[in-house]
């Protein structure tokens, strides 16, 4: 029996669905979980156990539950590498920026200046011993968003996994994870489509065959802004403040983990495609697609990355 939810959380639509004979009482638990991770992980809840740490900055170390310990000390280790676009220190240019929202705007170069100064993850100081986070300068906000519905996707994942469970997809607002199979699907994958960034919502340019595999993907064809004659979506560039020049729509990474499809179309997103095909080919298990400004879809995958299409 398949037992099937949709909740709105974290900005966003949320579908559960669950083929298990417990899995209306799974699907609930999920939905608690789903509460409990936004209330823990939200960059824009005042009262939220992320923001906590956010308004400690330059005052006190706050001590954390350790997921969100773990997604920071993770999200610390990319932002640091200075070969991508990830920095989870962003949230004081985020907010600036606000895209997303009614009231987004291109600020001026000197707000983003002063904003930009606030973002080194190097002052993001953590006490593993102690789970504490302490954000040394006043003024720094995190800002996780780039990671943790793929973060808590995989921790739900586990949680039904752990349940017993052999078949279910989760859909954080287009960040899908499935576990095994779908059965009643003739060739036994989950059929999931890939936005067409050039069409509505919902118009799709491929369906991907899934099984036990997460697909998360980036773009710049919902959150954006039209200011000035200019053309500005939601992907900063860590190192100007502004968003990183696209030669890309679309980016899908598929991966056994979520987590993982978010930190590298978060890292990768602005690069080449030439730089795109290198990186992934280093990456075990890791599938890319992209799709170009003229509309090119191409593929590349790293060592024994599965077929989806």
């Amino acid at each position: 029996m398949m037992a099937t939810r949709r909740v709105h959380l974290m900005g966003t639509v949320i579908d559960v669905q669950i083929d298990d004979p417990k899995g209306e009482a799974l699907a609930d638990s999920v939905v608690a979980r789903l509460k409990l991770y936004e209330h823990r992980f939200s960059a824009n809840d005042e009262a939220a156990e992320l923001m906590q740490v956010n308004h400690q900055a330059g005052v006190a170390p706050v001590a954390v539950a350790p997921e969100l310990f773990d997604l920071i000390a993770l999200g610390k280790k990319y932002s640091l590498r200075p070969d991508g676009n990830l920095n989870i220190a962003l949230g004081p240019l985020v907010k600036l920026w606000h895209i997303g929202f009614a009231d987004a705007h291109k600020p001026s170069d000197e707000q983003i200046q002063a904003r930009l100064a606030l973002t080194d993850p190097h002052q993001i100081e953590l006490d593993a011993q102690r789970q504490t986070v302490y954000l040394t300068q006043p003024g720094m906000e995190l800002d996780l968003g780039a990671l943790a519905k793929g973060y808590i996707a995989d921790l739900l994942t586990d949680f039904l996994r752990a349940a017993g469970v052999k078949s279910a997809l989760l859909n954080l607002g287009g960040n899908v994870v499935v576990i095994g199979g779908k059965r009643t699907n003739a060739d036994g994958n989950w059929h999931v489509g890939l936005q067409d960034p050039a069409q509505p919502l919902g118009t799709y340019r491929r369906v991907l065959n899934l099984r036990d595999q997460s697909i998360v993907t980036s773009g710049i064809y919902q959150r954006n802004l039209k200011a000035h004659n200019h053309f500005y979506h939601h992907i900063f560039d860590k190192h100007t403040g502004y968003p990183t020049p696209a030669q890309i729509t679309s980016l899908s990474i598929i991966s056994p983990r979520s987590v993982d499809g978010e930190i590298w179309t978060t890292m990768l997103f602005g690069q080449d495609r030439a730089t795109i095909e290198q990186t992934v080919a280093q990456l075990p298990q890791v599938r890319a697609i992209v799709i170009d400004q003229a509309g090119r879809l191409t593929q590349c995958a790293g060592p024994g990355a599965v077929a989806v299409m």
